[in-house]
């Protein structure tokens, strides 16, 4: 059966196939066209499944002009599968565009869930993971880094970080310079065969690093939220902090 004419949000395995689900595999075979990050990686995932469907390259340098393309064919009655390389679009990957798109003009939009490294990584990591924030990819650029972390260093839930394996030593130095030597877990090309996990300290896992493969870098929050206020710079600035009024002032001092 057909699927009516919508936008399918397909996430597919982050490294073992057997990952994929059902609904994900029958998705694809029913839409009238996929989308993909890279047509030459999802062509090997839908050839191990005896999926034959019409790609089209979906990426970051044509999102914006793509996107406005689909929607075209979308409005005309035909259906699309949005697929990245691995895990689920949109999270880090192309795709937040046409899907705010395809909401501008009423176009159903459904999320075929699946693997994501994330949250596998958090899954697996040892670390508190009742409030955790996914901060995806840090800046390239060291002062940009640095910046950035600064801004989550009094965070006390539990982050979240993806890495690239020739940025991976340059960005736990910068983690543990700015947000100091917590706990980390850092795994290393998630559900395949060199799956890796590593768990302690910042400044012993740092030595202990393979610059191979895709990194989830999954880092203990802040023990306390110590963000000191600022100094109060009048008499009115004196009392808020205070929770006085003037005259409750005067009369702590010199009422008898």
């Amino acid at each position: 059966m057909k699927p009516p004419n919508a936008l399918y949000i397909v996430a597919t395995p982050i490294g073992n196939l057997h990952d994929i689900s059902e609904r994900a595999i029958e998705t694809l075979r029913q839409v009238d066209l996929i989308a993909c990050e890279d047509t030459r990686q999802s062509l090997k995932l839908l050839n191990r499944f005896g999926i034959q469907k019409p790609l089209t390259s979906y990426h970051d340098f044509n999102e914006e002009k793509k996107a406005n393309e689909l929607v075209a064919k979308l409005k005309a009655g035909s259906s699309v599968a949005l697929v990245s390389d691995a895990g689920t679009p949109a999270i880090s990957d192309p795709g937040y565009r046409i899907v705010r798109l395809c909401r501008e003009h009423g176009i159903p939009v459904f999320a075929v869930p699946g693997p994501n490294a994330a949250v596998t990584a958090v899954a697996a990591s040892g670390l508190p993971s009742d409030e955790f924030m996914f901060v995806g990819f840090l800046p390239a650029k060291k002062n940009a880094r640095g910046e950035k972390l600064g801004k989550l260093k009094h965070l006390t839930c539990t982050l979240v970080f993806y890495e690239s394996p020739h940025r991976i030593a340059q960005s736990l130095e910068d983690i543990e310079r700015i947000l100091g030597d917590r706990e980390v877990c850092v795994a290393r090309e998630l559900t395949k065969i060199h799956e890796e996990f590593l768990f302690g300290k910042l400044s012993t896992v740092r030595t202990q690093i393979k610059e191979l493969g895709e990194f989830v870098i999954v880092v203990a929050g802040a023990e306390t939220c110590e963000i000191a206020e600022p100094a109060p710079q009048t008499r009115e600035d004196v009392l808020k902090r205070l929770g006085m009024t003037r005259n409750q002032l005067y009369d702590l001092f010199f009422k008898k």
